[in-house]
């Protein structure tokens, strides 16, 4: 009965937000039609439950990315909470940190072994899946999900956890495992704060003393984006960059052959890249375990006898790009250079975005807890990062935001979906929307909006789409009045989720927006596509409330046939 209850109260709350009752006549196609979206809202309230994860119970521990034996880390400045009680019996031991953790960066290249999963105080939603922690940006459109479906103090606790890593593992982190130590991922924390705090209000619980704390946590998780090793140059703009070394240990267990065969293709595309170390041992490598051997300038089997063979491996340059792309979240895309090699040499139109998106809220927040100086000190970094990304990162002649490559001080000529961000955050000026809105058939397909319009093979370039990006661009299509695109889009993206529901029972990771299936073949990387899935559920549910009754009356009534 409460599995019914619950579904119920989700199909009141959606389907009275897009006033579907006002459209009976369009509603009364037939009882199986209106089942088909009522499943899919059953399947969303269902997955909350189903994807929550807590640090004091077993299956929060388990990470099928390593093979490892389980183990919990608690900040080593840090009592012992009585709920690990619960873990008796799960195989998993508990360990403090070796050492208190203040900033991102003191992890040392070789990280903490053995690797195991970071403490949280409160419950937490994961993506699905092999992603069995708490994520940096998924968290902010799950939230949002939560929010939807009345899971306010679910949401809230999830905030609480960034607070937790900000001040005992030195940063929003990744996920909360200590191989992502060092590193963070976009920064959409101030959003999620104000999300949480505007549902507050609706429901009466304003609590200034709460936003005097998540304030001070914003400041902090800002300040690291905002100095050294994170500035673009000096262009005033920030970068990705992790703090780590070599390969990352989470794709090493099922990202199989990834990094061989990011060494295959810079041997045979560009022999004589920067991303290649050459040796006449494969010992003095670094890192020889992905190594290749050559012989007369081709790639030959390590036991070929050769009297000129010399040994290439990637070069640490590759590595710290590459993992500075993961901490992008956009992993793996040609966007930033070949398998994101060049991700530290470029100031984002995302991340700069966000953080020109976290000046204005923390500008709001400052003005709601009466600091006009403070107030008046975040407008002013505001205004000098939109007038930077519009100087460096806005292309008239093409009429969208390009990525700008500080190291060569030129913009990238690579298309991404990116070029919405600037929308969202509320940077573009009405005359870069509306160009950006003309260019809409760049990306637009029968299943919503792909990544890029390179097809490369990996997971965030074309073909495919993704649920974030999604709400992204058509909120900031509505923010400047395109409602109409904002509508068409949303209704693609949502018949194609739906249409694949139906044949699978299930909602996924990615899509492929162009034959508007959830049936993806990725050529590197993890290679699958997740079901669950966290921030899929949640933009469903913002996507289908933010949609016109009549649009809404036609999803639920159309026939879809998925691919």
């Amino acid at each position: 009965m409460k599995r019914n209850a619950l579904s119920s109260a989700a199909v009141v709350v959606l389907i009275g937000t897009v006033c579907w009752c006002a459209q009976r006549e369009a509603a009364a196609t037939s009882s199986q039609d209106k089942g088909k979206v009522i499943a899919i809202l059953d399947y969303i309230s269902d997955s909350w439950n189903t994807l929550t994860r807590s640090t004091t119970t077993c299956d929060g521990i388990s990470d099928i990315k390593l093979v490892e034996a389980e183990r919990l880390y608690l900040p080593a400045d840090f009592p012992v909470p009585n709920q690990l009680k619960n873990l008796h019996g799960c195989n998993v031991s508990v360990a403090p940190l070796p050492f208190v953790i203040r900033a991102p960066g003191q992890v040392g290249a070789n990280g903490i072994k053995p690797p195991g999963l970071l403490f949280l105080e409160n419950p937490y939603v994961v993506p699905g899946g092999r992603f069995n922690e708490m994520y940096g940006w998924d968290s902010y459109f799950i939230i949002r999900g939560l929010i939807n479906a009345g899971k306010i103090d679910l949401a809230k606790g999830m905030v609480e956890n960034f607070f937790f890593e900000i001040e005992h593992y030195g940063a929003v982190l990744n996920a909360n495992r200590t191989y992502y130590l060092t590193r963070s991922q976009p920064p959409f924390l101030s959003s999620m704060v104000l999300t949480v705090d505007e549902a507050e209000k609706k429901r009466g619980h304003e609590d200034r003393a709460w936003l005097e704390k998540a304030y001070r946590y914003i400041e902090r998780d800002y300040q690291m984006w905002t100095r050294e090793p994170h500035l673009a140059g000096t262009t005033g703009l920030s970068r990705y960059y992790d703090f780590g070394e070599g390969p990352v240990p989470e794709g090493l267990h099922d990202e199989v052959d990834y990094y061989n065969d990011v060494l295959a293709y810079f041997l045979r595309e560009d022999p004589r890249s920067r991303y290649l170390v050459g040796a006449k041992s494969q010992s003095e490598l670094p890192h020889p375990e992905y190594a290749a051997k050559v012989c007369d300038g081709k790639r030959v089997a390590m036991n070929t006898p050769c009297e000129s063979a010399k040994y290439v491996s990637l070069s640490p340059e590759y590595y710290k790009g590459d993992r500075s792309m993961r901490e992008s979240g956009f992993d793996i895309s040609f966007r930033f250079g070949p398998y994101g090699a060049e991700a530290d040499r470029f100031a984002p139109v995302c991340l700069n975005s966000l953080l020109y998106k976290v000046e204005t809220d923390m500008q709001q927040i400052s003005e709601q807890l009466g600091e006009k100086k403070s107030a008046e000190e975040w407008r002013r970094r505001a205004q000098e990062r939109r007038k930077s990304v519009q100087d460096l990162m806005w292309n008239q002649e093409r009429g969208m935001f390009f990525d700008y490559d500080f190291e060569n001080k030129k913009q990238s000529t690579y298309e991404y979906a990116t070029t919405f961000y600037p929308l969202w955050a509320g940077i573009a000026t009405p005359e870069q929307a509306q160009a950006v809105e003309k260019n809409l058939g760049v990306f637009e397909h029968q299943g919503g909006l792909a990544m890029s319009t390179k097809e490369t093979g990996v997971q965030w370039d074309y073909p495919y789409g993704w649920a974030p990006i999604q709400l992204l661009a058509v909120e900031g299509l509505r923010r400047y009045g395109y409602n109409a695109d904002a509508d068409r889009i949303s209704y693609k993206f949502l018949s194609m989720v739906l249409a694949n529901f139906e044949r699978d029972g299930n909602l996924r990771e990615k899509y492929n927006v162009v034959t508007d299936s959830s049936n993806v073949e990725v050529a590197e990387g993890y290679r699958g596509n997740i079901i669950g899935f966290g921030w899929t559920n949640a933009v469903f549910l913002e996507l289908l409330k933010q949609l016109p009754p009549d649009a809404a009356s036609r999803l639920k009534g159309q026939k879809n046939q998925p691919k």
